[in-house]
């Protein structure tokens, strides 16, 4: 009689662990279908961007590049490319466009000249590099990744940075090429006023993106502040506060009024929402552009995308440029009720 009971035990103990292995593989399998093999998120800025202010041909100047930045990103990804891969080259096409407040379209500071910031964070490891302040770096983006990958620093700024970006022969350029004939009297105009609109306060490119590997990353460039004095750096290259990367939470990358980002440590605090209070990606990165940045005065939003491939694009200003694009879908917006 003892031996049947045990026997019986054994056999029930067998189905139920049977079944609990049936549950996981079921489990496992459903997260995968659901799991993107990549997923790439994009902005170009945040602002006071209106449809009533912008011309039919310049809005589809704007989409056509978001778009074409979005087919360079995801190409990589499609063909198993590293996030990191993705984020610099994407980035790089940005850099290169007038359009927007980096690189090549880089805003004029007050005594007429571009300084530009830029950072990236690989959310495997948590390892991250950032320039600031540099002047003759063609794109500032492949600066901050071989200061991540090439020294045992985090942030290089100035002179050092720019000495650092040549001895990796990065391209050089000569200062003049980050002339615009728009950006510079948008300087002059502030100069004239000698106080900064909203809009002259933002600008800024970024990137976020979930590789075949499963691993998030996050860049950011920009040419800070139209009229800014004194050497002034921004969010955009600082850890933690305009980018943040880490396979456990989220990846961001943040675009607006970088005092504002830097003292609430908004791409740090979105993620620390995720890893200590339960959030989802999406409730923490509202609450903090929606909520807590509102509250302390400042402006702008945030692309932020998890290791899930889950993407949120919260921003509190009239609109913000943006995209994303996964496996068989892809958008493209402009305006806050795009």
């Amino acid at each position: 009689m003892k031996y049947l009971s045990a026997l019986l035990c054994i056999c029930l103990l067998s189905i139920s662990c049977n079944s609990n292995n049936v549950n996981s593989e079921n489990q496992r399998s459903v997260t995968e279908t659901e799991k993107p093999d990549y997923a790439i998120a994009i902005h170009g800025g945040a602002g006071t961007i209106l449809k009533a202010n912008m011309s039919d041909e310049k809005e589809q100047e704007y989409r056509l590049a978001l778009n074409q930045a979005l087919d360079i990103g995801e190409s990589i990804l499609k063909e198993g490319g590293s996030s990191l891969d993705a984020i610099e080259k994407t980035i790089h096409f940005m850099e290169n466009s007038p359009l927007f407040n980096a690189g090549k379209g880089a805003v004029f500071t007050n005594a007429g000249k571009n300084e530009l910031d830029a950072s990236i964070m690989f959310g495997k490891d948590q390892n991250a590099g950032a320039v600031g302040g540099v002047t003759n770096v063609k794109n500032p983006i492949s600066a901050a990744r071989a200061v991540m990958e090439k020294s045992s620093h985090v942030l290089l700024t100035g002179i050092g940075a720019e000495q650092f970006a040549k001895e990796q022969n990065l391209e050089i350029v000569d200062p003049s090429y980050f002339y615009t004939q728009r950006r510079f009297e948008s300087m002059e105009k502030a100069k004239a006023r000698d106080v900064m609109t909203a809009d002259e306060k933002h600008g800024t490119v970024g990137c976020v993106a979930l590789d075949k590997n499963g691993n998030i990353a996050a860049g950011t460039s920009t040419g800070g502040m139209t009229n800014k004095k004194y050497n002034r750096i921004g969010d955009s290259p600082i850890i933690g506060a305009g980018t943040y990367a880490d396979n456990a939470t989220c990846a961001v990358s943040a675009t607006g009024h970088g005092e504002y980002f830097i003292r609430y440590a908004v791409a740090h605090d979105i993620a620390a929402r995720m890893a200590y209070g339960g959030k989802s990606l999406d409730e923490a990165a509202r609450e903090v552009v929606m909520d807590k940045l509102v509250e302390k005065g400042g402006t702008g939003g945030v692309i932020a995308m998890d290791a899930n491939g889950n993407i949120s694009m919260p921003f509190n200003t009239e609109g913000m440029y943006r995209g994303f694009a996964k496996p068989g879908e892809r958008a493209i917006a402009i305006y806050g009720l795009d």
